[in-house]
């Protein structure tokens, strides 16, 4: 499993996560690392062990509001060693995403998150 929590919308569904990093409720785990930059558009924030990342979909997708689809994303164990920037977290990050993202962001209904763990797991 990657060390990681994974919030973001579809074209049709709200905001939610999509893993949750071995949380059963990643919310405060989440809200402790965007504390102070929940308005950021795009940020990558070092805080003790964990990164706070969020960018814009890489590939200019919307949602159903003609909004710009953000990613968001807390990172820690070693693969939040090599995020020192924005940058660095959408070429480290966004792969591991990617695919499994491109599957189902134009559904109606939200992913279940077991289901992209699992996606994510056998890539």
């Amino acid at each position: 499993m990657v060390d990681l929590i994974w919030a973001t919308r579809g074209r049709s569904w709200g905001f939610r996560f999509l893993l949750f990093g071995g949380y059963s409720d990643p919310l405060s785990a989440y809200e402790r690392a965007f504390a102070g930059i929940e308005d950021d558009v795009e940020v990558s924030r070092r805080a003790e062990e964990r990164v706070a990342l969020r960018f814009l979909d890489p590939l200019n997708r919307v949602d159903a509001a003609g909004r710009i689809i953000p990613h968001d994303f807390v990172v820690w164990g070693p693969l939040a060693d090599d995020i020192h920037s924005v940058e660095d977290g959408i070429q480290k990050v966004w792969p591991l995403v990617v695919d499994v993202y491109a599957r189902v962001w134009m559904n109606e209904k939200a992913p279940v998150a077991k289901e992209i763990q699992s996606a994510i797991d056998t890539a």
